[in-house]
């Protein structure tokens, strides 16, 4: 149970009963982000809520480090500000909504603990492909209405570059023969992979000013499938720590790939399943009265493949490690982990491509390594 002393109060107010007659699940979450101290579900008397603390000390990598600047990506109040403020509910008349603030204790510690509700519906993890098609519609209809005019001194800005910036390892491998001859790398990366992906690298500054040029939508910025679940209605979003300022078609963008690299969508799916999704977007941006140049859209969802830059040079470089699941519980094959991601970095790569021959048609320069 996590600090049982202070949390008896809390555990009153929200179930009616002392922590100690309270069962304490932990939840799958990760576990390296210095913002969370812990998720827990919390049960007693068959009611439920959840438990998030938030936090600015606990001790992590600087890649995961929680900020005390309101406008970093990983301002460590940003979530507590995004649940009080009621922001989180703007999207509900389009059919995507947070789970409800049950209470917000500030703890003696600094801490901030969360109490939200329990949703029980399907999680996203599980869906089958017509639900995510369903989801992006709803996502649609959702930036589209209420686009870009939502802006609080808390939420994030410059999300996409600060947190690729601080992705760094392995990057001095992605020009280095040894590394891309790797058994796994070698036998499930596609051909031409390589080529492809140290070209999004060098091009990494034209991407980021691309997305930022872009029209701006109010975004999660966390969009994948272990943050969505069902209710019965509609899509519920979980964690909103990293919201703010994005491009219009940016939380498809994320959503699409995340969805294979943690294996809840099989890699073959992916054309398919992006090819509907971002129809069902679009739909959706117009059915909320959007009437913006629809390439415009296209490119923020395909110059968004910037933000897996990274990843190529992380594979590389954890090759000879063990494969951890998601939240670290467990881990995955090596081979399914490097086949499927080959296969998204290899799909992203064309999303790059066809960024780089839209962008100049809207006015954009050209990528420096050219068309």
């Amino acid at each position: 149970m996590p600090e049982v002393a202070v949390a008896d109060a809390e555990v009153r107010e929200v179930l009616g009963v002392p922590a100690n007659k309270a069962v304490f699940e932990p939840l799958t979450h990760n576990p390296w982000n210095g913002v969370t101290a812990g998720v827990w579900r919390v049960t007693a008397d068959g009611r439920s809520a959840v438990l998030k603390v938030l936090t600015r000390t606990k001790e992590t990598s600087v890649t995961w480090a929680a900020s005390n600047d309101p406008r970093h990506w990983n301002f460590w109040r940003r979530e507590a500000y995004v649940y009080q403020s009621g922001l989180a509910q703007v999207w509900q008349p389009q059919g995507l909504r947070a789970p409800r603030l049950l209470a917000c204790a500030e703890r003696p510690d600094g801490d901030l603990a969360l109490w939200l509700e329990d949703v029980p519906g399907e999680p996203a993890t599980a869906w089958p492909l017509a639900r995510h098609v369903e989801h992006a519609h709803r996502l649609g209809a959702a930036q589209g209405a209420v686009g870009a005019g939502e802006d609080r001194p808390w939420l994030s800005q410059r999300f996409l570059r600060d947190y690729t910036a601080g992705k760094t390892t392995g990057q001095d491998l992605l020009d280095d023969d040894e590394a891309w001859q790797h058994p796994l790398v070698r036998e499930h990366f596609p051909a031409g992979l390589r080529a492809d992906m140290v070209r999004l690298h060098h091009d990494r500054e034209w991407f980021l000013t691309v997305m930022e040029s872009l029209p701006r939508a109010f975004c999660h910025l966390d969009q994948w499938p272990a943050n969505v679940r069902s209710d019965g209605r509609g899509s519920v979003v979980l964690d909103w720590a990293f919201a703010g300022d994005g491009a219009l078609g940016e939380d498809l963008g994320n959503y699409l790939p995340d969805s294979v690299f943690d294996l809840f969508v099989p890699a073959a799916d992916l054309p398919g399943l992006a090819k509907e999704a971002y129809d069902a977007y679009l739909h959706g941006l117009r059915e909320s009265g959007w009437r913006g140049d629809e390439r415009l859209v296209r490119l923020g969802v395909c110059a968004s493949a910037v933000k897996y830059d990274w990843l190529t040079a992380l594979m590389l470089a954890r090759a000879d490690d063990e494969q951890p699941a998601y939240g670290g519980r467990g881990s995955v094959p090596a081979e399914l982990r490097y086949r499927e991601r080959g296969l998204v970095l290899a799909f992203l790569a064309d999303w790059a491509a066809e960024a780089r021959l839209l962008a100049p048609q809207l006015g954009f320069p050209k990528a420096p390594s050219g068309s």
